[in-house]
């Protein structure tokens, strides 16, 4: 099973889409809250090339992108090999 991490904030839409596609997916992951701990901002934008919005999505440890990015590997049917590695 791949590691997932996804860098989040509570009040996030898209936070919650993306975490709802890897629950519906069976997969666990793990959530980095950036407005809990604002400390890990930096890497988080250093990690994903610059991009500062959230969700910030890594499937061991390459950098997917955010909601969007993950709901289009899903439709090209991209995720779940992903997902399985």
């Amino acid at each position: 099973m791949a590691n997932i991490e996804i860098y989040t904030s509570p009040t996030c839409g898209y936070c919650h889409a993306a975490k709802r596609l890897l629950a519906q997916k069976g997969v666990s992951y793990t959530e980095v809250d950036v407005v809990r701990d604002p400390s890990r901002r930096p890497e988080m934008v250093s990690r994903a090339g610059g991009r500062r919005t959230v969700p910030q999505i890594f499937i061991d440890g390459d950098h997917v992108g955010g909601c969007d990015d993950l709901y289009a590997l899903e439709e090209a049917g991209k995720l779940d090999p992903l997902l399985a590695a």
